[in-house]
């Protein structure tokens, strides 16, 4: 087993393994909201898990639109719901 890999999710630190995309990170921690909708804030997570939708794009640091499905966790990345 490797070392945790520690990043931060709107301002709160999680931690993972190496490998996991951010929305798996996440999730194994209990953080099921990824971001909101733009208009009536409804909370949105993972929903299709192999990038076909964007329910879960997240800010990745500072690169907007990344499918957190996709996108693996890296030590000390900064990721929020939106810019």
């Amino acid at each position: 087993m490797s070392a945790p890999i520690n990043f931060t999710f709107n301002g709160s630190t999680y931690s993972g393994e190496a490998g996991q995309s951010i929305a798996a990170a996440l999730i194994s921690q209990d953080q099921r909201v990824l971001r909101t909708t733009r208009f009536d804030e409804a909370p949105r997570s993972i929903f299709c898990g192999i990038g076909i939708c964007f329910d879960c794009v997240v800010v990745v640091n500072g690169i907007a639109n990344q499918r957190s499905c996709l996108v693996e966790i890296t030590e000390g990345a900064v990721i929020v719901s939106k810019q």
